[in-house]
This record gives C-alpha cells, sequence and structure tokens, in this order.
C-alpha cells in the first residue's frame, strides 16, 4: 500500500506555492487533482506538470457528497498500486470534505499532509477583514440556516452554481433585509480577483459562480437586525434583572410571577381558538418570556439557568421518542402515547410515588380531576360504559338538591364538586376537555351578553325596566344570528 500525499495548490498563484508543494508536484509520478478549475493548474501545465482530474465525476452524481465518495474510492484504490500525490484548492485542511474523508481511514491507508495557503487569507486581505472580529466559515454546499451567526462576519465558501447561491440567499433572507449589502468575491488571491458588492436579493442573479466563487456577509452593527436571535433575548432579560435593570423586573421571585404565567397561557389558549395567529405570535412570547424570567432568576440565585432548562427538555424528547432518534418502530399515535407512558414511568421507578402524583396541584380543578381519572383508568379504575357515568351524574344532581335543602353550606360545597367531578369523568369518556369546553361556553356568554348589552344601550332605557322574559328574548334572538 502507497502513501498518499495531500498538497494545497493555495488561492490562486503559483507564485504563492511554497518550495516544498512545488517540489512534491513537480516529482509527483501519478499526481490527482480534485478539480482542474483553478488558476494555478494552467501554470503548473505550462512548466510541463500534468495531472488526472476528477471533473467529469461531478457530473454523475446529484450530491455532492456522492462525488467526494467516489474520489476517495479511487484514490485509495490507487494508493494500493503505489504513491500518489493530491492536489486539492487552498489548503488540505480547509473546506475539503475529501481530504476529511481520507483522514478518516487512515487506519487502513498512509495519508499524509503537506502545507497550502487557504484561500481564508487571500479573502481576508480581499475585503480587509481582520478575523479577530469573529468569523463564520460556512460550506454553501451543505448547511442549515440555524447555524448562521450574524454576529460574526460570514464567509460562504464552495458556491459552485445558481442554485447554491439562491440556497445562500433565501436562508439569509429569513434573517436579513432584502437590502443588506453583501460582497461576492471571486477567485481571492489570484489575477482574476474580483469582488462585488450586491444588496441581498441580487445575490443569485449578479454572482460569477464557480469552485472560487465565496460570499462574505458583514457582521450585523444594528441590533435591531439581532431582534429574532436568542441570545438577544437572554441578554435582554439578564439586563432588566440586572443591577441597573428594571425595578419591577428585579423583585420578581419564581413565586411572584406564577400568576402571571397562567394569565399569559391562558390569553395564548384565547388567541389559539380565535385562529388569530398575529396575537398568537404575541402571547407565545409573552409565555416565553414567563419561561425567561423564571431561568433568569435561576441563575441569578446560582440555581440554574435557560441552558439547563433546554438540555434537559432536549434530552427528555430524544429519550421519549426512540422511534424517532432510536430504533423503535411505532406506526400509530396511539402506541405513540404508550410508549411515552412506559419511559417515563421506567424512568421515575426508583423514587415510589401516587400515580396521580404526576398531575401537577397547580393545574386548574377542572383539568386536574380530568387528569386524575385518566391516571385511574390507565390502571383500570373506571367504568366500562357511558351509562354508569350518567347514572353517577344524577345521583350527584339529586344529592346536591338534597343538601340545598339542608343549607349546610360545606355540605353543598363538597356536593357540588361531586357533581362536576361526575360530569368531567362523561367528558373524559367523550374526549372532550372539560376545560376548552367550559372555555368555548363562556365565550359564547360573553358574545351573547354582549348583544343584550347593545340591544339595551340602542333602546335608550335602563336595565331595570326589562323583564327577565325580556332579556331572554334578545338572548334567544342573539342565538339565531349566530353568535
Amino acid at each position: 500500500m502507497g502513501t498518499i500525499t495531500i498538497v494545497g495548490l493555495g488561492a490562486g498563484d503559483i507564485d504563492q506555492l511554497s518550495l516544498g508543494v512545488y517540489r512534491t508536484l513537480k516529482q509527483a509520478e501519478r499526481l490527482f487533482l480534485r478539480t482542474k478549475d483553478h488558476p494555478v493548474v494552467a501554470q503548473l501545465e505550462a512548466e510541463g506538470i500534468h495531472a488526472q482530474s476528477f471533473d467529469d465525476i461531478y457530473e454523475k452524481y446529484d450530491q455532492f457528497e456522492q462525488v467526494y465518495e467516489h474520489i476517495v474510492a479511487y484514490l485509495c484504490e490507487e494508493a494500493k498500486k503505489g504513491d500518489i500525490v493530491y492536489a486539492v484548492p487552498g489548503h488540505p485542511l480547509v473546506a475539503e470534505r475529501t481530504v476529511k474523508l481520507l483522514l478518516e481511514k487512515r487506519d487502513h491507508i498512509s495519508v499524509r499532509i503537506e502545507g497550502g495557503q487557504s484561500f481564508l487569507d487571500a479573502l481576508f486581505a480581499a475585503v480587509r477583514l481582520d478575523p479577530i472580529e469573529g468569523f463564520q466559515l460556512i460550506d454553501a454546499t451543505s448547511f442549515q440556516s440555524d447555524e448562521i451567526q450574524l454576529r460574526n462576519h460570514i464567509i460562504f465558501c464552495q458556491v459552485y452554481d445558481s442554485f447554491i447561491a439562491s440556497d445562500v440567499k433565501l436562508a439569509l433572507l429569513e434573517k436579513l433585509p432584502h437590502d443588506y449589502p453583501v460582497f461576492i468575491v471571486y477567485a481571492a488571491g489570484s489575477k482574476q480577483e474580483r469582488i462585488e458588492k450586491v444588496p441581498l436579493y441580487e445575490l443569485d442573479r449578479a454572482m460569477t459562480v464557480s469552485n472560487l466563487t465565496s460570499v462574505y456577509v458583514p457582521k450585523v452593527e444594528t441590533d435591531e437586525l439581532l431582534y429574532h436571535d436568542f441570545i438577544t433575548l437572554r441578554r435582554v432579560i439578564a439586563t432588566l434583572r440586572g443591577p441597573n435593570g428594571c425595578p419591577w423586573d428585579r423583585k420578581q421571585t419564581h413565586e411572584s410571577l406564577k400568576k402571571y404565567l397562567l394569565e399569559e397561557a391562558y390569553e395564548l389558549l384565547d388567541a389559539i381558538d380565535q385562529q388569530d395567529d398575529e396575537n398568537m405570535i404575541e402571547e407565545l412570547g409573552d409565555v416565553l418570556l414567563q419561561v425567561m424570567l423564571h431561568a433568569q432568576i435561576g441563575e441569578d440565585e446560582g440555581m440554574f439557568s435557560i441552558d439547563d432548562v433546554i438540555r434537559v427538555i432536549t434530552e427528555k424528547m430524544i429519550r421519549r421518542h426512540p422511534h424517532v432518534f432510536g430504533d423503535a418502530h411505532i406506526e400509530h399515535a396511539e402506541e405513540v402515547v404508550r410508549n411515552w407512558q412506559a419511559i417515563k414511568q421506567a424512568e421515575k421507578q426508583s423514587a415510589p410515588h401516587s400515580l396521580l402524583d404526576d398531575v401537577a396541584k397547580a393545574l386548574p380543578g377542572t383539568l386536574r380531576a380530568y387528569e386524575y381519572q385518566k391516571k385511574a383508568a390507565e390502571v383500570g379504575f373506571d367504568w366500562s360504559e357511558v351509562e354508569s357515568m350518567w347514572r353517577k351524574v344524577e345521583e350527584e344532581m339529586n344529592e346536591v338538591k338534597q343538601e340545598a335543602n339542608r343549607m349546610d353550606e360545606q355540605k353543598l360545597k363538597m356536593e357540588f364538586g361531586d357533581l362536576l367531578f361526575a360530569l368531567i369523568n362523561v367528558c373524559r369518556y367523550y374526549k372532550v376537555n372539560p376545560e376548552e369546553a367550559l372555555a368555548m361556553a363562556n365565550e359564547k356568554f360573553h358574545r351573547r351578553f354582549q348583544y343584550i348589552e347593545q340591544k339595551v344601550k340602542q333602546s335608550g332605557k335602563d336595565w331595570r325596566s326589562y323583564s327577565l322574559d325580556q332579556l331572554d328574548e334578545i338572548w334567544e334572538e342573539a342565538k339565531r344570528e349566530g353568535l
């Protein structure tokens, strides 16, 4: 088995090659190029240095990863026949996927890395960028939009064609204004170097694309453009709770914020019921604000931070979804729920507790009753048919009437509770969430009573001049109007 010696062709000019790299290229008996599309190659050929390139491989596959795997497999086969030299643009260890794949095979093949000037050096010089300010290098052929860090200068390399340029543009448009200035850098460091400043929306229209094309996005200096960023939100909350922050925010505790979390949750539920997307955005933000405040209080007290919150929920989601992140096979939503409960139960086996302890005591009464009943049903403590449930409702209703005649306030309160509990059990049988059902009834009452108020106001009469029957007739009118 021979050795694969990997060298870098630098940024674009033969004069930038180190003497060692030049000698390696000159003396190579078998020289392979990832691509001939590089300014140095023509100069090498003029000096009598010839090589086999893999440019034709790019046309055979739809994905770059397939191209790179083909190149690596070919090189490994050639290395079995003896030593070879493999030349890549720039530096071998900067944005070279084939080199990384070769290094992963070092247990089976011999790989040696020689130098080469990185295209980054030439690009930094071309756009006058000092990397100490912070920069991010992104492979334009393979990235996720959430990887983009606008607080740093960003360089997208390997912008091979207009499709990749379009992907870069669309990802940036999710975060930046359409006219944000970006720079197209072609063949940095070579005699063909060109730099063009364009508004973001013109990125894929204006640029010359090749393997020598990069896109430079200057770091965002304007705070308003980072309002969508999680780091910005975290810093805002920390500032509000800090020494020079807001007196109200600074005095809050976990206990004092409890009521606000409930209020915001219910306002979000109302926005969902109204199918109001704009209001949902605002109300989800208000709920998130409560989470961030609690996390910041935890951090101020040295107990936990938002990082702990995110880590725990991420671990839980992965652990409880083995059918997504593991090898488990589940087809139906019902199986997902059963598997979730089984995993949850296994997690808590070490600490003996009641089944009902999993239900939060801070839940509204209707939801707490609903969840208690669900937990009891899981172990068979449940009626098998709804008729028995209805009989229980009738029984509890009669007991309410009996206590109402005796006027024992405490016992009457308990019987009303039993009646509500029995009704919630019927809701559960029909898979109706009692809290949602009651919320719908409240909204309906709100709409119809407002209708009555409007009619009374239009009449110019006083409320006391209306009988209950007259008001009830207006109520019926509201029903006919579909309110």
